[in-house]
């Protein structure tokens, strides 16, 4: 009761401070994928309790914070925008959250006065070709595609021609969106006095699925300094970012992905990914080491938050099913009897605790980072951390 009191001081306190404004960008995992009914599941483990009870109020109606905003495109067909609580996740199938619930919860413990989160997230998306920023140049297609093209009889021109016309939409669009809502705060945050200013207090990055997937572009994904490319054109995002926004020493966290958890931690068989996954983790990391972004940009690394007793329960209950419908087509068993035998082996397998997180954690697919509130409201806190940490050094 205490820590809600303090998260949702009234505004009056802070009408010297000028805004502070922090942009959330991605693609799927930054829309966010957990749907609200795995709340529940974030409560069940005492480690994250005191999460849950930032995130939800004791009658069960989950916070509202009264100095925190946001505008959110991406998500949902139009805009969304309103005082921070639940439901600014993908649309789709929802209410959901993404990394922006907890990221304002907990970014206003470190901040005072009003607050505004922008967010742009689209599905999907890369960043060699969709989120490519200018200086990065075009997209250049390597030898090994052109071989490829050339061997399918496709037209060459034509493909480059809509390469060309891919590349960067989504980053234009990103910056036109933080530049339109910033010429009118009032729209999105009604309090605001332009004569309090404001100030872009950092810079969040979520994504990485559709450019680590990608083999064409990554040519030589599976060994060391595959994923290279990333890594200088993720520096050129972040150089683009601060120069198109005048905001020079713009701090940034980059969300590195980190489905499946920590790589040494992988099943038997999840261990043919595991150097994939390692590799790429690595190459999203790797600006934060340049000498140009000490202190003012860091890696998370979001595999810390990987829920492992959560997975072993999926990837066991997938076990059983997948064991019941060999047998039922051993047996040539009738599709209601396969179901039956399904129903029953899962039920006989798991055990209570495992069929009860299964049923409250979960909401989506692995690759997003399995629905599961517990996992994204530990990152979307973890993404506030670093931000403040750097905050801190950047005083120092």
């Amino acid at each position: 009761m205490v820590l809600l009191a303090v998260l949702c001081w009234p505004l009056t306190l802070f009408s010297a401070e000028p805004l502070q404004v922090y942009i959330l960008a991605g693609q799927s995992n930054m829309q966010g994928h957990a749907h609200v009914r795995t709340f529940e599941h974030i409560a069940m483990d005492p480690a994250t309790q005191p999460l849950y009870k930032k995130m939800v109020r004791p009658d069960r109606s989950h916070q509202v914070c009264d100095r925190v905003w946001i505008s959110s495109i991406g998500c949902a067909d139009q805009e969304q925008t309103g005082k921070l609580t639940s439901g600014f996740g993908a649309s789709q199938n929802g209410p959901k959250i993404g990394p922006e619930f907890t990221f304002g919860l907990t970014i206003q413990e470190y901040v005072p006065g009003k607050i505004l989160i922008i967010k742009t997230s689209w599905g999907g998306k890369s960043l060699n070709t969709d989120f490519r920023p200018p200086s990065a140049g075009p997209y250049v297609f390597n030898p090994d595609q052109l071989k490829a093209i050339e061997k399918s009889g496709k037209d060459l021109a034509a493909i480059q021609a809509e390469k060309a016309t891919a590349t960067g939409v989504y980053y234009r669009q990103m910056i036109e969106h933080v530049q339109t809502v910033l010429k009118d705060i009032p729209r999105v945050v009604p309090d605001y006095k332009p004569a309090d200013g404001y100030e872009l207090a950092g810079f969040v990055w979520f994504q990485g699925w559709n450019d680590m997937v990608d083999s064409g572009t990554y040519a030589h994904r599976d060994q060391p300094g595959g994923y290279d490319q990333y890594s200088e054109v993720m520096a050129h995002f972040i150089r683009d970012v601060r120069k198109d926004l005048q905001a020079p020493n713009l701090p940034v966290v980059i969300g590195v992905l980190g489905v499946g958890g920590p790589v040494k931690l992988y099943s038997p068989e999840q261990k043919r990914y595991a150097s994939v996954h390692q590799y790429f983790r690595d190459a999203m990391a790797a600006p934060a080491k340049l000498p140009e972004f000490q202190n003012n940009v860091s890696a998370l690394l979001t595999e810390q938050f990987w829920d492992n007793e959560l997975s072993d329960a999926k990837q066991k209950e997938d076990k059983l099913k997948n064991e019941a419908k060999q047998k039922a087509k051993k047996d040539n068993l009738t599709p209601p009897q396969e179901r039956e035998l399904m129903e029953k082996m899962v039920a006989e397998g798991l055990t209570e605790h495992e069929r009860t997180i299964l049923k409250t954690g979960i909401s989506n697919f692995e690759f997003h980072y399995l629905g599961s509130a517990k996992i994204l409201g530990r990152i979307g806190e973890g993404m506030a951390e670093s931000m403040a940490h750097m905050k801190k050094l950047s005083r120092q």
